[in-house]
């Protein structure tokens, strides 16, 4: 049976600015811990703690550019572009020189269990 999710859930977010996460499917919003969906608006110069979480995430931009930073590599993931970051890396968002709005899905959910921040950002 459908089941219509009429608004999300506002999260709060990790880092050194305020960055919005509504989480539209996941555990807090619809009680769904197979997987999560949520949209982020990152202001200019926000960054946040490195994680390595124990889910995948896949991450569409829709506006702005999204730095993902890991062990390896520093991508720019500009708007119309994705990025899968598979669970047990470890990585770092942040959007420096000017806000991104984005969809994540972490499959598993999300969960503040789960993400493992480093205690300070990089």
């Amino acid at each position: 049976m459908p089941k219509k999710i009429a608004k999300p859930s506002i999260i709060q977010a990790a880092g050194n600015k305020p960055k919005i996460i509504e989480e539209f499917v996941g555990r807090v919003n619809s009680a769904t811990p197979q997987l999560s969906i949520a949209r982020m608006k990152s202001p200019a110069g926000w960054i946040e703690p490195g994680q390595t979480p124990e889910f995948d995430e896949y991450t569409i931009v829709l506006k702005g550019v999204l730095r993902v930073k890991t062990r390896n590599a520093t991508l720019e993931i500009k708007a119309g572009q994705a990025v899968m970051i598979a669970r047990g890396e470890w990585v770092q968002y942040s959007s420096p020189e000017e806000g991104a709005e984005y969809i994540a899905v972490c499959h598993p959910a999300f969960s503040p269990d789960t993400v493992h921040r480093d205690d300070t950002a990089r």
